[in-house]
């Protein structure tokens, strides 16, 4: 294999050895790093893989708000011009990413893989204080739920998965408005924790498995009951960074669930069959 840095944005490609015409383009949650494991092991796989930063790095914004979307379908428009096939794989607020680029951008995806997922936009929040959309597309927030003022964590490390339910409930209306049209995406995979401690991944996965379900179209989800936010799959460390918080699970049960979604996720990154 061969490793490569990108610049604009900064990340990193791996180009496997034997390429058979599969790109993923993975997006790390919002820790803010290049999730490059999780390429490389796509692209042992087969896969011409890409991690991106995509905030926090030269000319980005400190923090996941306002991110154009169409910085994520440019990095697909590429793969796409070397692959038969680009399948994008996002972990919690990358999942969103993922899923609204796929679903809103008319970028060339044919599936994506959803870790810790999220049905609808969520805020952003810059450093003061304001809550705008995390994406924008054309120049434009997004439609987004914004988080309520009033919820307090009742946990030390905070779990934030009863601010995203507080949230929700709060306002029917801009959930309604944020909902991502997953329906346009061909193929879908969900991976989901139902101990996810930072957000309602298991409940937010089930959204869209019902939204598309309601277009009769099948959906493939994954989920532990004991697992936390983080699957780990086959081969990766542990992963520690990013900002205090519980994020529930333990690591034998998010090593479970990533063994799991490992053999989904290597189904869904083979390549089409002849004459598909």
């Amino acid at each position: 294999m061969r490793r490569t840095e990108l610049s604009d944005p900064a990340g990193v490609r791996w180009t496997p050895g034997a390429h058979h015409g599969v790109g993923a383009l993975v997006l790390g949650g919002s820790s803010g790093r290049v999730d490059e494991q999780r390429a490389r092991l796509l692209a042992q796989e087969g896969v011409l893989a890409e991690s991106i930063q995509w905030f926090g790095g030269p000319g980005q914004h400190d923090g996941p708000w306002e991110i154009p979307l169409e910085m994520f379908a440019a990095r697909v428009d590429a793969l796409a011009a070397e692959c038969d096939r680009v399948v994008l794989v996002g972990l919690s607020y990358g999942a969103e990413a993922a899923l609204a680029t796929a679903s809103l951008t008319g970028a060339p995806v044919a599936a994506v893989a959803a870790f810790a997922p999220t049905d609808v936009i969520w805020a952003g929040t810059t450093a003061t204080g304001r809550q705008t959309a995390h994406w924008t597309l054309a120049g434009e927030p997004l439609p987004h739920v914004r988080y309520d003022d009033n919820w307090v964590p009742e946990t030390d490390p905070p779990a934030y998965a009863g601010l995203y339910r507080a949230s929700r409930a709060a306002d029917p209306a801009a959930v309604a408005a944020a909902t991502l049209p997953v329906e346009r995406i061909p193929e879908v995979l969900l991976v989901a924790g139902d101990d996810d401690q930072v957000w309602p991944a298991r409940e937010q996965a089930e959204e869209i498995v019902l939204r598309r379900a309601a277009h009769g179209l099948p959906t493939t989800l994954v989920a532990d009951r004991a697992a936390g936010h983080r699957a780990v799959l086959p081969g990766e460390e542990v992963v520690t960074a990013g900002q205090r918080m519980a994020r529930g699970g333990t690591e034998a049960a998010d090593r479970r669930l990533g063994a799991a979604a490992w053999e989904a996720l290597r189904r869904l990154v083979r390549p089409a069959a002849p004459g598909a």
